[in-house]
């Protein structure tokens, strides 16, 4: 043990123990079957638990003496999780083993204010681990822990990390999604005139259909750049809440989508990201209207860009080309022969 706690902590063997109360959780690791507290704190040491101690590795224990200036390490993980979670996040307590949870309150985008997070993990003996920026998660699962690392904690340090947690309005915060009415316009001569069957809506509508979002009406139009504004502004004038072109977004002379949405109105227009599969995909907005230009990549590949974009647009989040740029960083899909997307590397 450091000289750090020396001051706020005995250490007596554990013959001694027998009748004393544990100060922390001990835990016990059974591989392949158990791990957790095989003893809580508060518990009272009995004769007939020495053994099990033993096996536990456990020669000593800690009986702590805690100062007005310092924290038990339960009380510090409760009170670093309130200033971590921010809306949409709730604390699941009693602390185990020194450890608080922090869990999504609904479904949602979690929220991960980065540069909080590595600030407050600067600070000595504190600990917190999250799931990634810009995941997508259920209600109620697990999206971070946070320990103070020591069984005692300086105060002062507790204090500096709480600030930090509370200054950012919380770390952690989860973004509840809407369910736009969604218009779809596919584009392609070759689907309009009937040359092939089209097989971009069936695969747009599973994918919105995973948000609860339904296609209301899905528009064939040809590869002419007035016949797709006019697709895009019947879609409008019918009431959809989100756009989505597909097709006709890369360079050929024929693929004249993106010229279109521009010709419809599209402001903060943002062509062209840094993701693989992805690479042609277009962001806009008509007014308040999200309009996305799928590139064809999206009937080949179980994930591409568009799986890390939507989510954001329907937790109503506009889509800047600063925000494209820095998915570049993990944007690189592996063609894993078998898909196992979310469960990978891409778009973390």
């Amino acid at each position: 043990m450091s000289n750090k706690y020396k001051s706020s902590a005995t250490i007596i063997p554990l013959e001694q123990a027998v009748g004393k109360v544990l100060a922390h959780d001990i835990t016990e690791i059974r591989p392949g079957q158990f791990k957790g507290p095989a003893f809580k704190k508060g518990y009272i040491v009995q004769k007939k638990d020495l053994p099990h101690l033993r096996r536990l590795g456990k020669e000593n224990l800690f009986v702590l003496h805690i100062g007005p200036d310092e924290v038990h390490e339960d009380d510090a993980a409760m009170g670093l999780a309130e200033a971590l979670a921010g809306p949409g996040v709730v604390v699941e307590g009693p602390p185990s083993e020194g450890k608080v949870s922090l869990k999504s309150e609904y479904k949602g985008l979690l929220k991960v204010n980065v540069e909080a997070l590595t600030d407050l993990c600067l600070i000595p003996d504190i600990c917190c681990a999250s799931r990634h920026n810009n995941t997508l998660v259920e209600r109620m699962v697990k999206v971070a822990d946070t320990r103070a690392i020591p069984l005692i904690i300086d105060k002062k340090t507790l204090d500096t990390a709480i600030h930090v947690a509370s200054a950012a309005g919380g770390i952690f915060s989860v973004k509840p999604l809407s369910q736009p009415q969604t218009g779809l316009i596919v584009t392609g001569n070759e689907v309009f005139n009937g040359l092939i069957d089209d097989k971009f809506a069936p695969i747009i509508r599973k994918k919105m259909e995973l948000f609860g979002c339904e296609i209301k009406k899905t528009l064939f139009a040809p590869d002419d750049i007035t016949e797709i504004v006019k697709s895009i502004k019947e879609l409008i004038r019918i009431g959809s809440e989100l756009i989505l072109v597909a097709g006709g977004m890369s360079v050929d002379p024929d693929d004249i989508s993106r010229m279109a949405i521009a010709k419809a109105g599209a402001e903060n227009v943002v062509y062209g990201t840094s993701v693989l599969p992805g690479a042609m995909f277009l962001y806009g907005q008509i007014g308040d209207i999200p309009v996305l230009g799928l590139p064809a990549c999206v009937l080949f590949y179980r994930a591409t860009v568009l799986d890390l974009v939507l989510p954001r647009v329907l937790a109503g989040e506009p889509i800047t080309r600063k925000d494209l740029a820095a998915m570049a960083h993990g944007g690189l899909c592996l063609s894993c022969e078998q898909c196992h997307y979310p469960v990978c590397p891409f778009g973390k």
